[in-house]
């Protein structure tokens, strides 16, 4: 069976569970609405993208940061977090206005361009069953899979998995964050075992899942992993002063 347009190879076939046909649908319903209301860019509402370049110009991208006592070798983001970044990643997240995965993702491939990594395997950031299963999709894992499409490396959704439903992570603060995630996900090691792993993930908080998705990766036997995120509420190295099960 052929791919389907405009969407990344490999979709079809035994993948093509429910939940892509639900994505599927809304692709074909945002595609004829686009004919008939052209996308605007979410900053100026310029007719012709939902994010346009000349705005996208505008936003400086933070330098990667190297954690100290940290399981991530290094974390990069896009944009911080705020203005048009963070409506349209609210827009992708919350509304279901999963089109934005798009223009998100291609600023993710820019980033990753500009790394020296050089990654095996891209997973994202997982969501509990039952929260997969509220909201329809994980917006991290669409900005993976698209990422991964582009660069020729293989999306793993399934390289690490949520083991237990956490309560949300609004509102806490760091060390909250941390403790409510720990032992919160598992690793595949048939699938991780000797690969060097790039994490991805909409927005950099705290960093506590994401270090906790890396610490499982690299027990698993992960050589190396990084994470890379569209947007950062931080550009400092927050792992000082995390328990010591929290950074190893």
């Amino acid at each position: 069976m052929n791919d389907l347009p405009g969407l990344p190879a490999g979709i079809t076939g035994s993948r093509f569970s429910s939940r892509r046909v639900r994505l599927l649908a809304h692709q074909l319903v945002t595609t004829a609405l686009d004919f008939v209301f052209p996308p605007r860019c979410i900053q100026c509402n310029r007719a012709g993208s939902l994010l346009c370049a000349r705005c996208q110009a505008q936003i400086p991208t933070p330098p990667p940061i190297q954690e100290r006592q940290s399981p991530l070798a290094e974390r990069r983001a896009t944009a911080e977090f705020g203005g048009p970044i963070q409506e349209a990643i609210h827009a992708l997240k919350y509304k279901g206005q999963w089109r934005y995965a798009v223009p998100l993702s291609q600023r993710l491939i820019a980033e990753l361009a500009r790394s020296n990594w050089q990654p095996t395997l891209i997973t994202a950031t997982p969501l509990h069953q039952a929260r997969l299963k509220s909201r329809g999709y994980n917006q991290a894992a669409l900005l993976a899979e698209s990422l991964a499409h582009a660069v020729k490396v293989p999306f793993r959704p399934d390289a690490v998995r949520r083991i237990r439903d956490t309560p949300a992570q609004v509102g806490l603060g760091m060390r909250d964050r941390q403790l409510n995630v720990a032992g919160a996900f598992q690793a595949e090691s048939a699938l991780v075992s000797g690969q060097r792993i790039v994490i991805v993930d909409d927005v950099y908080t705290t960093g506590a899942t994401l270090r906790e998705c890396a610490s499982a990766l690299l027990e698993a036997g992960a050589i190396k992993v990084w994470t890379l995120t569209v947007a950062s509420a931080s550009h400092r190295d927050q792992s000082d002063g995390l328990p010591a099960s929290a950074v190893t």
